[in-house]
């Protein structure tokens, strides 16, 4: 999903003034340890990270995420009083960071809690604003991501440390299972395919899967932030796919501006397989193993079409 030239700073400071007022009026400055249930109170900006969360935490963990309708784009996203009362009360809080959803911090400043665990994703990762923000599409990210949180459940209840580790194991072991055996199968057959994709959510993904990404990071990121790839870009995609270099055309469905419209017909024309994926998780609702399974299935698809093998 592009960012919008929309997304200012002036934008931000409304938001924070607004969660600012509204917890002002609450009259409390500090989140509550856990929830009513005595879960630990756990608020994710975007479902994706609050899936892995939640599977994570198991039955000793309430998970609240913001974000969860798959139309919405999260760098853009206008916070509603609610969604600043949510984040208010959280216990622990996990944010993506690198740029992508400064609204999510803001409420969170707006609100601090010596009592509070905040996860920055992009901190974590040693990442900074202007790096690839769609770090769930890194299965190297994903695992340190999982491991943090872990790591955060059992500092901030460490009488179920022995539970968290189960779940962890339980997770990566059975719940990842079907994600980690696309990917080594990916990988394993076809290692150093030229394949092109529309933005940089792919570019967090190729290299994990050995796959040869052609495409300009120039147009990747111009597509990603909703600017216009330079002319130069845009002529090395289009001979990149009338020419045949590549092999599998992956774009972002949620993100099928003109140009990757007239690329998509490109390749189509061209024969050359396309595959999809999302920025967003989808549908509403699923998981974020089930997610990503179902797109590394349609790239594995795509690329046996490519080869004529499988």
């Amino acid at each position: 999903m592009p960012r919008s030239s929309t997304r200012a700073s002036a934008a931000l400071f409304i938001v924070a003034a607004l969660a600012a007022a509204l917890l002002a009026g609450c009259g409390g400055s500090g989140s509550s340890a856990t929830s009513s249930s005595g879960k630990l109170n756990v608020v994710a900006a975007e479902d994706f990270w609050g899936s892995i969360a939640e599977q994570l935490g198991g039955d000793r963990v309430e998970v609240t995420n913001i974000i969860t309708n798959p139309a919405a784009d999260p760098h853009d996203y206008e916070p509603t009083s609610a969604d600043a009362r949510t984040m208010a009360g959280a216990q622990m809080a996990i944010v993506n960071g690198i740029g992508y959803d400064p609204w999510a911090s803001k409420l969170l400043a707006a609100n601090p809690s010596s009592g509070r665990t905040v996860l920055t994703i992009g901190d974590l990762l040693g990442s900074k604003e202007g790096d690839n923000p769609h770090q769930w599409y890194s299965p190297a990210s994903v695992q340190r991501v999982i491991e943090q949180i872990t790591a955060d459940y059992k500092g901030a209840d460490p009488g179920h440390a022995a539970y968290f580790d189960q779940q962890q194991h339980r997770f990566e072991t059975v719940g990842l299972a079907r994600y980690h055996d696309l990917i080594s199968q990916i990988r394993s057959r076809y290692a150093g395919t030229p394949v092109g994709a529309s933005e940089s959510i792919f570019a967090a993904l190729a290299p994990s899967l050995g796959l040869k990404l052609l495409t300009p990071t120039g147009f990747l990121d111009a597509i990603s932030e909703g600017t216009d790839p330079t002319p130069a870009d845009k002529a090395t995609t289009d001979s990149q796919i009338a020419d045949r270099q590549i092999k599998v055309w992956v774009y972002n469905s949620q993100n099928a501006t003109p140009d990757v419209q007239r690329l998509n017909d490109a390749a189509k024309a061209a024969g050359i397989p396309i595959a999809t994926v999302t920025e967003t998780m989808t549908p509403e609702g699923a998981s974020f193993q089930a997610w990503q399974s179902r797109e590394l299935e349609g790239l594995l698809a795509a690329l046996a079409k490519a080869s004529g093998r499988r």
